[in-house]
């Protein structure tokens, strides 16, 4: 039988990685910290204490622990929106471009 995550087209990497979230359709384009729990080259999940609306728009800075190694940069939108627990929202982003 053949499970969920052999039906992925992309491999997801399991990270714990401090991530800037910036909401573009926010006039302020608010900045705030999360956690990435997952990445692919479609999409990634991210941990945060408060929701996102779904469809909204924002841009994902994923920092380097190496200087040599320019930060990952990417554009996407909210697709999904699980709370987890109390101030523990899991937020999933189709990514659309990557900077």
């Amino acid at each position: 039988m053949v499970n969920f995550d052999d039906k992925r087209d992309f491999y997801r990497m399991m990270l714990n990685s401090d991530v800037t979230v910036t909401i573009i359709d926010d006039e302020a384009n608010s900045q705030i910290l999360a956690t990435c729990r997952d990445l692919s080259a479609t999409g990634m999940a991210i941990e945060m204490t408060h929701p996102i609306e779904l469809n909204t728009n924002v841009k994902v800075s994923v920092g380097s622990a190496n200087n040599n190694v320019q930060p990952l940069e990417v554009s996407g939108k909210i697709v999904r929106v699980t709370e987890e627990g109390d101030d523990c929202y899991l937020i999933g982003i189709n990514i659309a471009e990557i900077d």
